[in-house]
């Protein structure tokens, strides 16, 4: 028997099913959404749930929004389906690189996961029971043995990889909002895992010593050495260009990188903006600029010897036929002389973070670093390098006290 629902604009009713056999209940509430523009006829819409109680929030929540001006049809649009046409239609501002990003994420975790439920039915809960699955057991690892037998394990994701999957689901789910196919974005309220601040590991002074020494005889000694003493990113070192390099006025514009990109058939390499979308001009020291002008002499012997084969590329670091260097190379060379000088744990980036350190510790203010480095803003390096300056300030205050102790004498 049908009810009428507390506000009398609907009805609901309890419903009995069977299938294979077996008899399922639930209940039902219909109601009219309003006229259809083309027929003028009414246009009838259903809730189902498990309770008559459920069901009849759900009414009262479609009546509401009916009488407010603020429904919203239901949709069989799935996240899915929502993803492919936010990525097709609302990303063409995103950077190559990113989006790229963007797909792998919705591609590997998102899809998989909740690619399949319909937009309208997706909810907070079921969102964050997904980051909480990728927290414990989010990465899958395959190790292949000497006799080719792949073994596949599970590994917690870390918060950070959270977070950029969670910024790509708000992204997409904020747009649906936007255009109205979402009443509410239900990432908002979930919560992701707590980002454990990772210690620092620059280079000292021995161990840059030393790896200065490890690097001697290896064909990567004037790019390691430049980004080491500059803080270019790697793609910025392996995409700066000749033309970028102004040995009159001793300078280093970087206003581009070299990044690779996954496509059908392998990766390719393609020349972007730098982070930030922003390009700057350094003045590295004297020394870091005559070994660009004695790498620069080099190259050219390097182009006489291949004559008709010689690739006029620009770029300056390339191989011997002036094709310009890959990830993989470099990436290799650096870890053979991190393991030399007993730092096999350091990742090429912390050549970068050996630069700002000793900037820092040399007497450079806070502003200029960032700039050199290419930080959105000073605050942002003060957050990374904080612990420097504060160590700089003891020091500071260590020598203050042996002033007034000598004056006081």
């Amino acid at each position: 028997m049908a009810r009428r629902s507390a506000n009398g604009t609907g009805t609901i009713r309890k419903k009995t099913v069977t299938r294979n056999g077996k008899k399922y209940e639930y209940w039902e509430a219909r109601y009219t959404e309003g006229a259809d523009p083309g027929t003028g006829k009414q246009v009838q819409r259903s809730i189902t749930g498990k309770t008559q109680k459920e069901v009849a929030q759900k009414l009262k929540a479609a009546t509401t929004a009916i009488d407010n001006g603020t429904y919203t049809a239901p949709s069989k649009q799935t996240l899915g389906q929502w993803l492919d046409t936010w990525i097709a239609t609302y990303c063409g501002g995103v950077k190559p690189r990113t989006l790229e990003i963007y797909k792998t994420d919705i591609r590997v975790h998102i899809k998989p996961a909740l690619g399949a439920i319909r937009l309208e039915a997706l909810n907070t809960q079921t969102i964050q029971s997904f980051y909480n699955k990728l927290a414990k057991e989010g990465r899958e690892i395959r190790r292949k043995d000497k006799k080719g037998k792949i073994t596949v394990t599970k590994a917690p994701m870390s918060a950070k990889s959270i977070k950029n999957i969670h910024g790509v689901l708000h992204k997409a789910l904020q747009q649906a909002v936007l255009i109205g196919s979402l009443r509410f974005n239900p990432t908002e309220a979930c919560t992701l895992p707590r980002q454990e601040k990772k210690e620092l590991a620059p280079l000292d002074d021995e161990q840059i010593a030393a790896f200065l020494a490890a690097i001697q005889d290896s064909d990567m000694k004037t790019l390691l050495t430049v980004t080491l003493f500059t803080g270019m990113r790697e793609g910025e070192v392996l995409g700066l260009m000749w033309e970028c390099v102004d040995f009159e006025a001793g300078t280093i514009t970087i206003n581009k990188q070299l990044q690779r990109y996954r496509e059908p058939g392998g990766g390719v390499y393609r020349i972007s903006v730098p982070k930030n979308s922003k390009g700057r001009t350094i003045t590295p020291a004297a020394s870091v600029m005559a070994l660009l002008k004695q790498h620069r002499a080099t190259q050219a012997a390097q182009r006489l010897r291949a004559g008709k084969l010689w690739e006029d590329s620009g770029f300056v670091f390339t191989d011997e036929l002036g094709h310009h260097l890959t990830n993989s190379i470099v990436y290799r060379a650096f870890k053979r002389a991190a393991a030399e000088i007993g730092r096999p744990d350091a990742r090429f980036h912390d050549l970068r973070h050996s630069y700002a350190v000793a900037a820092i510790r040399s007497g450079d203010d806070i502003k200029t670093v960032q700039e050199n480095l290419g930080h959105a803003t000073a605050s942002f390096t003060l957050d990374i390098y904080g612990h420097v300056t504060k160590q700089m300030k003891q020091a500071s205050a260590d020598r203050m006290e042996a002033y007034i102790k000598n004056v006081a004498k």
